[in-house]
């Protein structure tokens, strides 16, 4: 399989959409996250808040570009109890980014590498695709994501 390449890059048409939520079960954010991923949402976090009255709450945080803006307020406003967002502009600078793919003792697994103007300044295992070969070979997952970092070093020199 080859790799996947993107150019480093500034993208100005960005929103952060933000909601403060004090009411809401908490066992529902991560439900939530994945529908907004589903959405459109280029990121999505929680920041764990202090609101009026001394209330502990959270804060959604949702990044996405404009296209996408109706999808994630009706999931917003849906499935959280939030009765407001808030829309700021957001510029997002990306490194470049390759896919490759390292031979492990569980089968192939991809590492993705950024690049800051051309030179490689870091790089991780697929999460997902460790998680799926510690499951299937019963093997512990940092074991795993160990030896994805090991054989991609490996392949550096």
């Amino acid at each position: 399989m080859g790799f996947q390449h993107r150019d480093e890059h500034i993208d100005d048409g960005m929103l952060l959409l933000q909601a403060n939520i004090d009411d809401m079960n908490p066992e529902l954010c991560s439900y939530i996250g994945e529908l907004l991923f589903e959405a459109g949402a280029n990121d999505v976090y929680w920041i764990p808040i202090i609101m009026k009255k001394g209330r502990p709450g959270v804060m959604l945080n949702v990044l996405t570009d404009e296209k996408q803006l109706d999808r994630l307020e009706e999931v917003i406003f849906r499935e959280t109890t939030t009765i407001g967002l808030r829309y700021m502009r957001a510029s997002c600078h990306r490194l470049g980014r390759e896919f490759r793919q390292v031979t492990t003792p569980w089968g192939p697994i991809h590492v993705k590498v950024g690049y800051h103007k051309g030179q490689m300044v870091q790089f991780a295992p697929e999460f997902k695709e460790c998680e799926l070969a510690a499951r299937t070979h019963s093997v512990p997952l940092k074991q795993v994501y160990d030896e994805v970092r090991r054989q991609f070093l490996n392949q550096e020199k």
